[in-house]
């Protein structure tokens, strides 16, 4: 088979941890068959540097005939003045928000796994750990907070900013059904995280929710409060299957979740429309301080990667190749600088990614030898 890709390597470490990808992504296609074919295209700082804007439509355009989206991070230090002493429309960050919006996706998946191999670099006790965790956190990603009306004015003499928090019906229950849908084919429990006791929006949020479980008899819906949730995921993260959420509170949940695994480097991320296009990114930002130095860490990369094979080309086999390959290079106590402990070989970028690749060889042969 053969698959239209479209690379956004984007700003700080994102060429570097984009590369490492494409190699473990060429060596499935050489081993299973498969041809991917690359368009890179300018977006964040990036994209502002060339065309003075953070995405250009003809960059959009791009990206719409393409099979899928792998994009490294983009943004660089806030004290940029060349990309942030501007409006907000035109920094880096933007050039993410405007393709989710004109991509629909709508859905993202933010996968929080500790590796047995990687427990002594989670933050939290081993009596919190336990036997360890694996959740999905599901994010609402175009509409709320971030997409609602903006404004600061003078009101009164007083200078006053606004931000406006919108969902609607329709909104809720498409991201809902997503989230039942992955729950189906996990543990079959769903905690649907809000603030009902305060906003409208999460009162509206669980009354939808609530009714699209009524599709999936088989799922366990229990609903939680944003901040009892923030709590909840310190002091028994092993409770969680999938979380689903609103856009501000999966930004901010997610990224506490990557945390408690030891390392962000370590999380894939995958932001799907309707059907099976996608857009697949590391959770975690540009890290412009260690850009270019091959100390960055690209297994989040290279594992959404693997969350393109599955959700968007439907290469399950393929997909399970290459997280079975990072796990196998972690037992062989290969660690980037961000994951590094006593006792285990440091890798750089470019080294940690030659590693997988042997490691997707070996299975192969393995497999080989077995017919």
């Amino acid at each position: 088979m053969e698959y239209q890709i479209t690379v956004i390597p984007g700003d700080g470490i994102g060429p570097e941890i984009v590369r490492e990808a494409r190699k473990v992504l060429d060596k499935v296609g050489e081993l299973y068959g498969h041809k991917f074919h690359y368009k890179e295209i300018l977006m964040g700082g990036a994209s502002i540097d060339v065309h003075g804007v953070p995405l250009t439509d003809e960059s959009l355009n791009t990206a719409k005939e393409s099979d899928s989206v792998l994009l490294g991070a983009v943004g660089g230090n806030v004290g940029n003045s060349r990309w942030y002493d501007v409006a907000p429309n035109l920094r880096p960050e933007a050039g993410l928000l405007a393709i989710r919006k004109g991509l629909g996706l709508f859905a993202n998946i933010r996968p929080a796994c500790l590796y047995k191999e990687l427990a002594a670099a989670c933050p939290l006790k081993e009596e919190i750990i336990g036997s360890g965790f694996d959740m999905v956190i599901m994010r609402e990603l175009t509409g709320g907070l971030y997409f609602g009306e903006r404004y600061t004015k003078e009101i009164d003499g007083v200078e006053t900013a606004v931000d406006t928090l919108t969902y609607n019906e329709k909104e809720i229950r498409r991201i809902a059904v997503k989230g039942f849908e992955i729950a189906m084919k996990r543990r079959k429990h769903v905690i649907s995280v809000d603030k009902a006791n305060v906003l409208d929006s999460s009162r509206l949020w669980r009354k939808v929710v609530e009714d699209v479980a009524k599709d999936y008899p088989e799922v366990t819906l229990t609903h939680m409060l944003v901040d009892n949730c923030a709590m909840q995921l310190v002091m028994n993260p092993g409770q969680f299957d999938v979380i689903l959420t609103e856009n501000m509170f999966g930004d901010i949940l997610s990224d506490e979740a990557s945390m408690i695994t030891g390392s962000i480097g370590m999380l894939p991320s995958a932001s799907l429309n309707e059907g099976k296009f996608g857009l697949y990114e590391p959770s975690h930002g540009s890290a412009p301080d260690i850009a270019g130095k091959d100390i960055a860490n690209p297994i989040a990369t290279i594992l959404s990667a693997a969350m393109m094979l599955r959700y968007s080309f439907d290469l399950d086999r393929e997909a399970d190749a290459v997280e079975k390959a990072v796990e196998r290079v972690l037992s062989d106590g290969i660690r980037t600088a961000d994951i590094m402990s006593e006792g285990c070989k440091k890798a750089g970028t470019a080294e940690m990614g030659d590693c997988i690749c042997r490691e997707l060889e070996k299975s192969q042969e393995e497999i080989d030898d077995e017919k």
